[in-house]
């Protein structure tokens, strides 16, 4: 009997054995010199770059980030504001503007306006105030939201249809303290009309596109990590 239990133990005892060598065999061992494990920035508590706090407004596409020692020299200048004329007024604001805030650039901005254009002059034909609270000063918000909700008492509906921008140039911009202004002119084709209660059309023609000029000034803080601007004024010529 004493032999069997230790032939038995023998057995499990070498069973044991193999397994633990074979797992040895799969998993390794810790020797001091493995790589630490890559940090999750997402993580609290990770030393790692931080994903910058953004709210929801639309950023205007911009020169790629860059660190405050990869900021291209100021003999850049000219460069970033292609596209203007070579004298005048807007061209020396934002000759001021572009040495504020390296990453401004007027091709990135004049692209990047014409996308909000659009989703603004949409969203106020849809009565879409949260997409327009997003994207506009309070002020200006106020004064688009009080014209929506007109309609709405008056139980009137908008059809829209957005054809697209003919043209978009920075007429004017300057530099007050941190802030940057740039204002805009676009010039756009809509297809828009306004029914009442009962269906008909009181304004505007479903048939004919209709030419629009609007002139936006655009607002930023240069200091700031948002990239966003926001709208904080119109007007038309």
């Amino acid at each position: 009997m004493s032999e069997i239990f230790s032939l038995t133990n023998l057995l499990l005892l070498a069973v044991a054995l193999i397994v633990f060598l074979r797992l040895r065999s799969v998993l390794g061992k810790r020797t001091g010199a493995e790589r630490p494990p890559r940090l999750d920035p997402y993580i609290a508590g990770d030393t790692g770059p931080k994903p910058r706090d953004r709210d929801n407004v639309v950023t205007l596409p911009r020169a790629a980030e860059r660190t405050a020692n990869q900021n291209p020299p100021l003999t850049n200048l000219d460069d970033r504001l292609s596209g203007l004329a070579e004298d005048g007024k807007a061209r020396d604001a934002l000759r001021e503007i572009a040495a504020a805030d390296p990453t401004f650039e007027t091709t990135s901005f004049i692209k990047g306006a014409k996308v909000a254009y659009e989703l603004i002059v949409t969203a106020y034909a849809k009565g879409d105030r949260d997409t327009l609270h997003n994207l506009l000063s309070p002020d200006v918000y106020d004064s688009f939201n009080s014209v929506i909700s007109q309609r709405e008492n008056h139980g009137e509906t908008t059809e829209f249809s957005f054809v697209g921008i003919s043209a978009a140039d920075i007429v004017d911009g300057h530099l007050s303290g941190r802030m940057a202004h740039v204002t805009v002119r676009f010039a756009s084709e809509l297809v828009t009309a306004v029914r009442d209660r009962s269906g008909q059309v009181i304004e505007g023609d479903l048939k004919t596109g209709r030419r629009v000029t609007d002139i936006w000034t655009f607002m930023r803080d240069v200091t700031s990590y948002n990239p966003n601007w926001r709208v904080v004024a119109t007007d038309a010529p």
